[in-house]
């Protein structure tokens, strides 16, 4: 279930890169029908603990998600993002064949959707994840405060209301592997201010600005 469907989930409720050429809001997060009916529905903790049982085996126990990169923490996230990127792989709007079996409408209904996303907003994050080499830790903070925190805060606690996902807790190897994707245009519904903001990132620029989020903690300290 959700173990395959939200392999890109932290950064993934940024857009796609040919929405560049378009209002953001149009092309990036436009209502539709599934995802405002999943929105509207009240998510129940105890249900959607019961759903994420079988996701285990890929986030692991509390959705922890993998210091490999493999797979990223869900724990702690935004319901409103987790609901659309669940709904945006359900509907084509961003491609994800590990997820989608796990994901498609044989396998959730829709208040599936907001009962998980409920029970994964109300883990509680440990205060460490895999954290990046530091090398380059005052580049990664100054590419951060230029071009990411206007989304995603200054501390990484993303916009509930706006679909921005907290990017705090989130481990450094997902993070690398997602920012390098969402640079190269290679993936589907990444917001267009990000894909334009890190378009000219060197591998060194992304692997910086990863190290230093990464190293950003939950509780804003």
């Amino acid at each position: 279930m959700l173990s395959r469907c939200l392999p890109g989930l932290l950064l993934a409720s940024l857009g796609c890169s040919l929405a560049l050429a378009s209002p953001p809001q149009e092309r990036w997060n436009t209502p539709y029908a599934e995802k405002t009916a999943a929105l509207e529905l009240k998510g129940d903790i105890v249900r959607g603990e019961s759903a994420f049982v079988i996701c285990q085996g890929c986030h692991r126990v509390g959705a922890l998600g993998r210091s490999d990169g493999s797979y990223p923490r869900l724990a702690g996230q935004h319901a409103t993002v987790l609901i659309k990127q669940l709904s945006d792989v359900r509907s084509g709007r961003r491609s994800n064949l590990k997820m989608l079996p796990f994901a498609d409408h044989q396998a959730l209904s829709m208040q599936d959707v907001a009962d998980i996303a409920a029970y994964l907003r109300s883990l509680p994050v440990p205060a460490s994840q895999g954290q990046g080499p530091g090398n380059d830790l005052a580049r990664g903070r100054q590419l951060y405060e230029r071009d990411c925190q206007v989304c995603h805060g200054r501390q990484g606690e993303g916009k509930a209301d706006k679909f921005f996902p907290r990017v705090s807790g989130q481990h450094y190897q997902y993070l690398l592997r997602e920012g390098g994707l969402i640079r190269d245009g290679k993936r589907r519904n990444a917001h267009p201010d990000m894909v334009q903001a890190i378009s000219t990132y060197s591998d060194d620029d992304n692997a910086a600005v990863s190290d230093y989020m990464s190293r950003l903690p939950m509780d804003g300290r």
